[in-house]
């Protein structure tokens, strides 16, 4: 028997990237797997990759930003499958571009994907994943972890995540439901991946395959190891958990490291 087997996953923003990743990886592992994101040639042509392991793969085009979006996921998954096992909240988007600089626009932007796009569909979630004692994994940065120059808005919705997780972790403690929180590093991307820029327009980010990044599918197998093992915080990468270890402790130090590196962080933001 697969590890999954008989497990139902949704995993948000999975037409491509990271959460594809997660999708192939349950599925190859016996999951029943639910697609979710807005572009719908996208999740089909992921979908068709699924295929090749299971036959248990729903595609859901809708935007989880928005509360009825949100619902519709969760009440497909459950029509089609009669339960909810894990809940992966991946989707989000990224932006650059000095605060002072910013379109307000871009915030909001941010904030409706990153943080609410999160919110809308765990809390219809919960109900179901009480049932099954699931998890709940929110997808975060170690953009999170402290403010970084450039990427105000994306910072604080990535450190809104923690502060949603710890709250659902004591409330939903007594249906042992399992919360995990996953502070990635810079990933690999697909081609023509976009970000939002300063103005408010769309941005194609610099390709990173001559860059030292992970690979989406290494992200994946954090993600499921955190899963499998119940865990709380995963931090990704040795800079990060320098970061996450250096940072509580020693925020000055850290703020002068950043200074003095101002360089690498914009070359790495491209």
């Amino acid at each position: 028997m697969k590890k999954y087997e008989g497990k139902v996953a949704i995993i948000t923003g999975s037409s491509r990237g990271i959460g594809k990743a997660i999708a192939l990886q349950l599925a190859q592992q016996g999951a029943s797997v639910v697609l979710n994101g807005r572009d719908l040639e996208r999740l089909n042509q992921t979908a068709l990759e699924i295929n090749k392991y299971t036959q248990e793969v729903e595609v859901i085009c809708a935007d989880v930003s928005h509360t009825e979006g949100a619902q519709e996921l969760i009440n497909r998954t459950v029509n089609r499958f009669g339960k909810i096992d894990m809940l992966i909240n991946n989707v989000g988007v990224s932006m650059r571009g000095n605060f002072s600089d910013l379109n307000p626009e871009v915030f909001r932007r941010v904030f409706e994907s990153n943080v609410l796009g999160t919110v809308y569909p765990t809390i219809p979630a919960i109900e179901h994943l009480r049932k099954t004692k699931g998890s709940i994994v929110f997808i975060s940065s170690l953009a999170g972890i402290r403010g970084l120059p450039a990427l105000s808005a994306y910072c604080s919705s990535k450190m809104a995540l923690r502060a949603i997780a710890e709250s659902i972790r004591i409330e939903e403690a007594q249906h042992n439901i399992h919360v995990g929180l996953i502070y990635v590093g810079i990933t690999d991307i697909e081609h023509n991946k976009e970000t939002i820029a300063a103005d408010g327009s769309m941005k194609v980010l610099a390709s990173r395959k001559t860059k030292k990044v992970q690979t989406t599918e290494k992200v994946a197998k954090s993600v499921l190891k955190n899963i499998e093992r119940r865990k709380f915080i995963s931090v990704l990468t040795r800079i990060g958990k320098i970061n996450h270890y250096l940072q509580p402790r020693f925020p000055s130090l850290v703020e002068k490291i950043i200074l003095k590196n101002l360089d690498k962080f914009e070359e790495n933001s491209k």
